[in-house]
């Protein structure tokens, strides 16, 4: 198959690469520290690569678990399926799996580890709500980590916190129940140490959070503007923007809440924080997602 007409953003590979380089250091530190507290070496290993491994291979069936979403056939969702065709007939790219996620949220999300392995995935929220011009546009959005193979990266990165909370849970019970047979100073460098080793799994996992956010929030710009120019109309995606946004108002706190685990993943996200924890979020503002709209639509159209 040809080259995908989806633009490369080549901020975006520039932006994966290193956090990808970073995330590397960032598990042979975990790793290195692990082994210091004494697991076996051979455990270490099995267990970074059995963690990479799962979440890499399974990153699509986790997270359509997360969601309660399953895949849908063309005879269950004909509207979906032909939204999805005419999307992928245009970016000439190969037909990810669809799927429908039963809740009133309204949100989509791509997942999977790379476009032969995808899923597009919906929620029944966002179908009843928008109209077929913004439901397309958004699925554009989506079709777009697709072809840019971001989604791998960020759930790779989700594995790093994983660990540093496994590092920060050995050290404390290593404090808590170790230690019974040195002496006094042998028990205080003991403590110090695994003092030491819980602060620097907290370190680990601060820093691997705030790569991850600072990905996510620029992998959202540029599908915003991929997908808004894979349909040639930015404005319809701002629309759907706004419109989903308004609407997320009214769906009871405590469903956003159980769902925003999962907000690197989503459209827009469950639960957004004010503009003091914007260095913490995983979607820019909406105010900026509209400006870069804004502006590409004056592009677009001379």
């Amino acid at each position: 198959m040809a080259k995908t007409k989806i633009e490369t953003d080549h901020g975006l590979n520039v932006r994966m690469f290193i956090t990808g380089l970073l995330l590397v250091v960032l598990y042979l530190i975990i790793t290195t520290v692990l082994i210091s507290l004494g697991v076996a070496y051979g455990l270490v290993i099995f267990i970074v690569v059995a963690l990479i491994f799962s979440q890499y291979y399974f990153s699509d069936k986790i997270a359509m678990f997360s969601m309660h979403a399953h895949e849908v056939s063309p005879a269950q969702e004909p509207k979906l399926h032909e939204i999805v065709d005419r999307l992928c007939l245009l970016a000439n790219m190969p037909k990810p799996r669809v799927g429908v996620a039963d809740m009133d949220m309204p949100n989509a999300f791509a997942t999977g580890r790379n476009p032969s392995h995808a899923v597009i995935c919906a929620t029944r929220g966002i179908m009843n709500r928008l109209s077929d011009e913004e439901l397309e546009a958004v699925l554009a959005h989506e079709l777009s980590h697709v072809a840019h193979r971001d989604v791998a990266v960020m759930t790779i990165a989700s594995g790093v916190g994983m660990l540093a909370g496994m590092v920060s849970r050995v050290a404390m019970f290593g404090a808590m129940f170790g230690g019974g047979g040195r002496g006094g100073r042998g028990n205080q460098n003991a403590a110090l140490i695994e003092m030491v080793t819980w602060l620097v799994s907290i370190v680990i996992y601060v820093v691997a959070y705030l790569l991850t956010m600072a990905l996510s929030r620029y992998r959202e710009l540029a599908a915003d503007r991929s997908g808004a120019i894979l349909i040639g109309k930015p404005s319809v995606l701002a629309s759907a923007l706004v419109h989903i946004t308004g609407d997320m108002g009214k769906i009871p706190r405590t469903d956003l809440r159980k769902s925003e685990s999962m907000n690197a993943f989503f459209f827009v996200p469950a639960l957004a924080g004010g503009s003091a924890a914007s260095l913490f979020s995983t979607h820019p503002s909406l105010e900026k997602r509209l400006d870069a709209l804004n502006k590409l639509e004056r592009e677009l159209n001379g």
